[in-house]
């Protein structure tokens, strides 16, 4: 079996994620490609975008926000993504029982002994009116008839597990500020999320949809991307179609046949990386990516830099100016690009007032 050194992957991972070179889509498109981004912090996708495409203007994707075409909501791992309408509305039911054991796990004293079919009842109930509510007012609603159970702890279970529901705008517009406010998927986007099929067949469209956006990968790396446990049936129905490698450490890699496979001396340029994006954060080994001494930056919300393809500093945005913090040493021609590519960053942040960057 063809062994691929993390070198090889790390080339491959970068251009199934759009960074090894920039993209000709629409940004509806990269989104789906993606299999969403990751937006716990609104402005985030922004810039996981600008990284990624040929000309991306930020009203684009704002228009698709209020237009209904993406939506943001509770999904892989129980975290914020932004994802396409379709979707969402497809993979939902598939995350159900994972994002109810995700809240469990966090709630389940304070949940004991309640009857959770009343509850998600309640809320909806709540809900139907069609006004949004933020969490703390759906959870402060369900808590009048539950003395002692936190509005909190009720309301997190409602909206991240018990009740298919979308952040509604302006919550991740364009720098725009506002509270997320939940309604229901159905009432926003006027369809109902799709009933679990049969045959698994949205586990199987799942598996194909990462592995041509991550892909060579191990069914760890698909667990640890979703938060899945049961694509493991997906990934043996779908066998016959696949190709197999291994890496460096053993590990089965699998992936589609005609998926781009570059080789691992194409130049990567310097890419900066929104705050948990899943080029980083999709696998369960990340050494493809970031050297293990390193992996804690990506878990702890810190933006980071690509250089040679892995991730060789931070970054924040202060004013008018990108300033990096580099976790190596930087040979003067990754300087050169560095201060190039932060400066056309800093120009998009602050539209066009300011370009300056500094590397600490």
């Amino acid at each position: 079996m063809v062994v691929l050194d993390d070198r090889a992957l790390n080339r491959a991972s970068l251009a199934r994620q759009l960074l090894l070179e920039p993209a000709a889509l629409a940004p509806r498109d990269a989104v789906a490609h993606l299999c969403g981004l990751q937006a716990q912090q609104p402005q985030e996708p922004f810039v996981g975008l600008w990284s990624r495409l040929r000309a991306f203007d930020p009203a684009e994707l704002s228009d698709l926000l209020t237009a209904k075409r993406v939506v943001r909501t509770h999904l892989m791992r129980r975290t914020i993504h932004l994802l396409t309408a379709e979707d969402v509305l497809a993979w939902r039911t598939r995350h159900e029982a994972m994002l109810l054991q995700r809240v469990l796990g966090v709630y389940r004293r304070e949940l004991s002994g309640m009857d959770l079919d009343e509850l998600a009842a309640e809320g909806r109930e709540v809900l139907d009116g069609g006004e949004a509510r933020s969490m703390a007012e759906l959870g402060a609603a369900v808590a009048r008839n539950r003395p002692g159970i936190s509005p909190r702890a009720l309301g997190e279970t409602l909206v991240g597990a018990l009740i298919p529901v979308v952040q509604l705008p302006p919550r991740g517009l364009w720098r725009t500020g506002g509270a997320a406010r939940y309604l229901p998927i159905s009432t926003w986007l006027g369809r109902e999320v799709e009933p679990a099929s049969p045959d698994d067949g949205v586990g199987r469209e799942l598996v194909r949809r990462y592995l041509a956006a991550f892909g060579p990968a191990a069914t760890a790396d698909i667990r640890a991307w979703s938060g899945l446990a049961g694509l493991p049936d997906a990934v043996k129905a779908l066998r016959a179609e696949l190709v197999s490698f291994r890496d460096v450490r053993g590990r089965e890699l699998l992936d589609l046949p005609d998926a781009p496979r570059p080789d691992p001396d194409v130049p990567a340029p310097v890419r900066f990386l929104p705050a948990f994006d899943n080029a980083v954060l999709g696998y369960q080994d990340r050494s493809r990516v970031v050297d293990d001494e390193h992996r804690g930056v990506s878990v702890a919300g810190e933006r980071v830099v690509l250089v040679d393809g892995r991730v060789a500093g931070t970054w924040r945005c202060t004013g008018d100016t990108v300033d990096i913090a580099p976790l190596r040493r930087f040979s003067r021609r990754e300087r050169t690009e560095l201060l190039e590519r932060g400066a056309a960053l800093a120009a998009f942040l602050s539209d066009g007032a300011g370009d300056r960057v500094r590397i600490e």
